[in-house]
């Protein structure tokens, strides 16, 4: 199953961005592009808020949002209700995030991970299910937490 994608990043990640949004779209994918557009300093969390709210609303299936390290973007994107937001930096990561805790925004570091680590890790993210089950409960609490 193809996903419309919510993409963001600031300027540490704009490079990034551009690299994943291409990856994306060369993998069939729908992607909306929240910027940043350029490398020119602004911040995170203006970007972090319009892609996190996209996948809020229904807009996009999954978002991916890209800072410096990830950390920024994430803390950002999860004070949108509906949005549970995971830094990527490893293939546990990016599996147990949706298996688990059925994450829908993916965040990646530029100054940590290399552009063809955060395809792998993306594709990784992207191609896995939520188990449900056990999880289930846990992940409606996550989302209550919000009101």
């Amino acid at each position: 199953m193809k996903f419309k994608i919510a993409i963001a990043a600031d300027h540490a990640g704009f490079q990034m961005k551009e690299s994943l949004k291409s990856y994306l779209q060369g993998q069939g994918y729908e992607v909306l592009d929240f910027g940043c557009s350029s490398e020119e300093k602004c911040d995170y969390p203006d970007f972090a808020e319009k892609a996190a709210k996209a996948v809020s609303e229904g807009k996009a299936d999954r978002g991916v949002l890209v800072c410096g390290t990830g950390i920024g973007m994430c803390m950002s994107a999860n004070k949108v209700k509906k949005v549970r937001a995971a830094v990527l930096r490893s293939f546990d990561d990016a599996r147990l995030s949706r298996e688990h805790n059925n994450a829908n925004i993916a965040c990646l570091g530029a100054r940590v991970s290399a552009v063809h680590q955060a395809q792998s890790l993306l594709e990784t993210f992207l191609k896995t299910s939520f188990e449900g089950g056990r999880h289930g409960p846990r992940v409606q609490k996550v989302d209550s937490l919000l009101k």
